[in-house]
């Protein structure tokens, strides 16, 4: 019988979803599989798209993978992978995962794997699982990975990290327009969207975005964040948006800017795993000291920084 290796790499997709569900409960084996396919990755267009709740995001990511899987002007149909993250409940500890129920018309597209994860209770729109599946989507050949995040703030902004094209989507009535013109999220925008604009006030979003824009002055290296409208159910603007992302693939190759971006993704994924393989291995062996040190904190017997140190001993 294959490996599960194996058959993730021939693009079985019983295969990536057992090892989606392992990495999701922190199985060793996933690790191992993991490592076992990090040659394969690196070959994916990956995009992040995040924003405040009730901006249309799921329904966007929808209409752009369906983009996607029917090409545009240049560009061939491509396969489609999408990772959609919802909060979870912090009573239940469960999510409604509800992108599966907006994006059911993909269902049926043997091109299209769409994975929903529960958040955990981690900050910045992304699930701890978030980047090891898109690794295993990656070398499971998926040539386009969506990640749709949580709703998320200003300040929230882990997509940035982990996608290298960012399309940041924003909406008419979700708030005073002053909200737009705050550093915040707009600051890490590739792409900036104005979805639902057959609504009213979008234009009153679009020309304070435009505003923003024009202060900031984009990014550097030659790249200016295009501003666009679209209206997600109908489809109108999505095949602008879909080029615009191809644009910004080409912009990220040719001007060194990706390699740069995935070395810093690299490290700070390096950094994330180093901490919770150390918090793990402690966990393991020094919770029994850990209550005895909360003591003699409580007790102002030491202090925590002292406590830490002899801990980490």
């Amino acid at each position: 019988m294959p490996t599960l290796t194996e058959r993730i790499a021939a693009g079985d997709r019983r295969a990536l979803a057992t090892l989606i569900s392992r990495i999701e409960k922190n199985d060793p084996e996933a690790r191992a599989i993991l490592g076992s396919l990090h040659a394969r990755t690196g070959r994916a267009m990956v995009v992040g798209v995040t924003g405040a709740p009730g901006t249309g995001k799921s329904t966007l990511v929808a209409a752009l993978a369906r983009t996607f899987r029917r090409g545009t002007a240049g560009h061939p149909p491509r396969t489609v992978g999408i990772i959609a993250v919802d909060p979870t409940s912090p009573f239940s500890g469960g999510a409604i995962l509800g992108d599966r129920i907006r994006m059911r018309d993909l269902a049926g597209d043997e091109g299209v794997f769409i994975r929903s994860m529960a958040s955990r209770g981690r900050l910045g729109g992304l699930s701890h699982a978030t980047d090891s599946t898109v690794r295993a989507l990656d070398a499971a050949g998926f040539e386009t990975i969506l990640i749709e995040t949580v709703g998320v703030g200003q300040d929230e902004v882990d997509i940035a990290r982990q996608a290298p094209t960012v399309i940041v989507v924003e909406s008419p009535g979700t708030g005073d327009d002053i909200q737009a013109l705050k550093a915040g999220i707009l600051e890490i925008a590739d792409i900036l969207v104005v979805n639902k604009a057959d609504m009213p006030g979008a234009d009153s979003t679009f020309e304070s975005l435009c505003a923003m824009l024009g202060l900031g002055g984009g990014e550097g290296g030659g790249w200016k964040t295009p501003l666009l409208k679209t209206a997600a159910i109908t489809g109108e603007g999505v095949d602008a948006l879909a080029e615009a992302v191809h644009r910004h693939r080409a912009h990220l190759r040719e001007s060194g800017e990706g390699q740069r971006r995935e070395r810093e993704r690299a490290e700070a994924d390096l950094r994330d795993r180093i901490r919770e393989r150390l918090f793990e291995r402690w966990r393991l062996s020094g919770t029994a000291d850990l209550a005895e040190m909360a003591r003699r904190i409580a007790a102002r017997e030491c202090s925590p920084e002292e406590a830490a140190d002899e801990l980490l001993k």
